[in-house]
């Protein structure tokens, strides 16, 4: 398990956890960053993210990012 801003570009991954507090984690759940997604990776820039959750893309900081586990 590692956090989403580690991943390798244009990989599947599957999200295993959430982490931080509740409106954080209420917050990615409505963006679509659930258990069991599978989350692609389209762009990384120092820890922040642009991926493909749900056929949609979405940008991450890297604050957001490390919370999610894969």
């Amino acid at each position: 398990m590692m956090p989403l801003m580690y991943a390798e570009k244009n990989e599947d991954n599957v999200i295993l956890k959430i982490s931080g507090k509740q409106e954080i984690r209420k917050h990615l759940e409505d963006m679509g960053f659930v258990s069991g997604a599978i989350i692609r990776v389209i762009s990384s820039t120092d820890g922040n993210v642009i991926v493909s959750v749900k056929d949609t893309k979405v940008a991450l900081d890297r604050q957001l990012a490390s919370r999610i586990m894969i």
